[in-house]
């Protein structure tokens, strides 16, 4: 019920804030062209306001075509709204020092707009490999794994995105197989045979939720999942290759991770990897003794300018970071949610050399 009625207050606080957005841009259009607010200014507004919530209705009673394509125009509207804002907001402040002709700026505005849209659309199809090397304690010898994040398998990403992300995987030969959460989107309702890829996986696959399979119920998630070849760790221990692989549910709560890791019977001297989605709690994982934490969440902000947003929220945002000889990498994410939009950030599977003991 927790879960449920802050995922109710998140859509309310977001539905607002699409309004007030949805607000400024149109009445800062209006007022750069000179056009009047009539019926059809005041229905391309609500339309507008409207069209994402709308849409992600409509998609979760009846999935199809027509449908889908809504749901992704409606889902890019929200970023292209956003650099518009920006726009606005930028020429506003440079209109109190010089004077600007409004159809010049707004000209301007909606060409900029346009070219950072369509940059992010094209940048979002992309899935890159990125090479890091993290060494890890108590490892004997050298180990290659994968780390996929915040897929978001659903309207937009569907079956097809699952398998190319399954064979680029396959191709880089990994030893382990990580996915820190996110899976689902949350878009669509969900079928067994779209996850049917994972069971091509060469290597061996674990798995841990994120806040999405929250939102779409655990239930329904283990469900679609239960006939692939995935280990799903729900705060619990597994050893492979040697490696104490830990995986925590996703939780907002903060002394969530503590409880879960005083529970387990964690050997020291044994190399371990913790799998938790929020990028969190690196304090309370090095105190354990665990060499590697795995999270996601963050994006990476996805686009300019929630990158700083998002900074302001989570101290680890993207990227390696060490505690006390732990290190903790943060995906920018295999997927988006959203808008399909990426500025400043990419699709990323992240292949992991794991450097042992000499």
């Amino acid at each position: 019920m927790r879960t449920i009625l802050r995922f109710a207050g998140f859509m309310s606080v977001f539905f607002f804030g699409f309004l007030a957005v949805n607000y400024c841009i149109f009445y800062g259009i209006a007022s750069l062209f000179n056009i009047q607010h009539g019926l059809i200014f005041y229905t391309l507004f609500i339309l507008a306001v409207i069209s994402y919530p709308l849409s992600a209705m409509i998609e979760r009673v009846v999935s199809n075509s027509f449908t889908r394509v809504f749901y992704t125009a409606a889902s890019a509207w929200m970023g292209i709204s956003f650099y518009l804002l920006t726009f606005i907001a930028i020429y506003w402040i440079i209109s109190l020092f010089f004077n600007i002709p409004g159809e010049i700026a707004g000209v301007t505005i909606i060409l900029l707009t346009f070219i950072l849209s369509s940059y992010s659309l094209v940048n979002s199809l992309f899935l890159v490999v990125n090479h890091i090397e993290i060494p890890l304690k108590h490892l004997k010898s050298d180990l290659k794994v994968v780390q996929l994040s915040d897929i978001h398998i659903g309207s937009i990403r569907n079956s097809s995105y699952m398998e190319k992300i399954v064979k680029k995987t396959n191709e880089l030969q990994p030893e382990i197989v990580f996915i820190t959460g996110d899976m689902v989107d949350g878009s669509a309702r969900l079928h067994t045979n779209t996850f049917r890829a994972i069971n091509k996986l060469k290597a061996p696959v674990f798995f841990i939720t994120g806040n999405h399979e929250t939102y779409e119920g655990l239930d329904e998630v283990f469900r679609v999942l239960r006939n692939t070849d995935m280990r799903i760790l729900r705060d619990e221990m597994y050893e492979c290759n040697g490696i104490q692989i830990i995986g925590v549910e996703y939780s907002y709560e903060r002394d969530h991770m503590e409880n879960v890791i005083s529970k387990l019977k964690i050997d020291s001297e044994t190399p371990s990897i913790m799998l938790y989605h929020l990028p969190r709690e690196l304090k309370t994982v090095a105190n354990a003794g665990i060499g590697l934490q795995l999270s996601g969440h963050t994006h990476a902000g996805q686009m300019f300018p929630f990158n700083y947003l998002v900074r302001l929220m989570f101290r680890y945002m993207h990227g390696i970071y060490t505690y006390n000889g732990t290190y903790l990498y943060v995906s920018p994410g295999t997927g988006t949610w959203g808008p399909p939009m990426r500025l400043g950030s990419r699709c990323e599977i992240t292949v992991i050399n794991l450097k042992g003991e000499n």
